[in-house]
């Protein structure tokens, strides 16, 4: 276990934003750790290929987050990963952090960076094909299934948007929604039902995936029937809703009403010395490019505020 120790910053969170945040942290020569939860690379590890990054034509996500997670040790940063908070005292300008070990550790400043997750239906087989076929991300992923039948789920504005998005790449898009109805924006509704490429199976859920080393079908029951029926697809795209990993921030800093981190354009937080960057704070985009974004100013913000507050320090000496 691990007595002690000050940094001059520690970034909370391995996604594409915490290691963007702790190379140019690193870079500028301040001390900082940082801590992760689960596998240094967050949600990027789980895509297949990156096609849109740019400067690189393409890679996978384990291989980008291995490249960034080498470019911030070689600076000087350190990670502990697999390893959850227990508690986090941020008011002070002496924040504490101390870990799951017993572990404790002060800084001066903090960049808060857990990400998120995509709703996930649940269901048999959706871990073992995800990447393989079941997708989260249109942007990330609908490219590869150019001239391909895929299939949606949800009934919402981001559902609706991306299905249309699709049809870009997709020969034919079936939206699978649970409802009779939809919950998105009258006009996303009408551009789904004018568009020849999209159709509809409406009050009816996936219950299963299958295939082995991509999808093949799925299983999808009609909720007033009961009936089940298999279909065959290439894809599937689910968009249910987004979960930013906040739990643990609750009642320690503002969080809007979906539990996304409330920032200004600094990535500054409601606490002073607190940043936050990535899929967690309260966004309309979320790509590694935009999480790599946030990263950066993020990092140069708490710089500047590290460089001001040590120079506060000095002029309360010197009085």
């Amino acid at each position: 276990m691990e007595s002690n120790k000050h940094y001059d910053a520690i970034v909370i969170g391995a996604g594409p934003a915490g290691l963007t945040a702790g190379i140019y942290l690193s870079r500028a020569r301040l001390r900082t750790l940082i801590i992760n939860e689960g596998t240094v690379g967050g949600q990027m590890i789980l895509t297949h290929e990156i096609a849109n990054y740019p400067g690189v034509e393409s890679i996978s996500g384990y291989q980008l987050a291995g490249i960034m997670k080498k470019q911030a040790v070689a600076f000087g940063c350190e990670i502990r990963s697999n390893i959850s908070i227990r508690n986090m005292e941020l008011n002070e300008e002496l924040k504490t952090i101390v870990l799951s070990d017993g572990s404790i550790y002060t800084t001066d400043g903090v960049i808060l960076t857990p990400g998120g997750r995509s709703r996930t239906l649940g269901v048999p087989g959706e871990d073992h094909l995800k990447g393989k076929g079941i997708s989260y991300c249109a942007t990330c992923d609908g490219d590869f299934f150019t001239n391909k039948e895929i299939v949606v789920v949800g009934g919402g504005n981001s559902a609706l948007e991306e299905a249309v998005s699709l049809t870009k790449y997709a020969s034919k898009v079936t939206i699978v929604h649970q409802f009779d109805h939809f919950q998105a924006f009258e006009h996303a509704v009408e551009e789904a039902r004018t568009n020849s490429k999209i159709h509809f199976v409406m009050e009816s859920a996936i219950t299963a995936f299958h295939g082995n080393e991509n999808l093949e079908h799925v299983d999808i029951r009609n909720l007033k029937t009961g009936n089940l029926s298999r279909f065959k697809t290439d894809g599937v795209f689910i968009f249910i809703g987004y979960i930013p990993n906040t739990e643990f921030l609750k009642g320690k800093i503002e969080l809007n009403q979906w539990g996304e981190i409330v920032v200004k354009n600094d990535m500054s937080t409601s606490i002073e010395g607190v940043y936050a960057a990535g899929d967690s704070i309260a966004k309309r985009f979320r790509q590694v490019t935009t999480a790599v974004g946030d990263g950066t100013v993020a990092a140069l913000a708490v710089s500047n505020y590290l460089h001001e507050l040590k120079a506060k320090q000095k002029q309360l000496i010197t009085a």
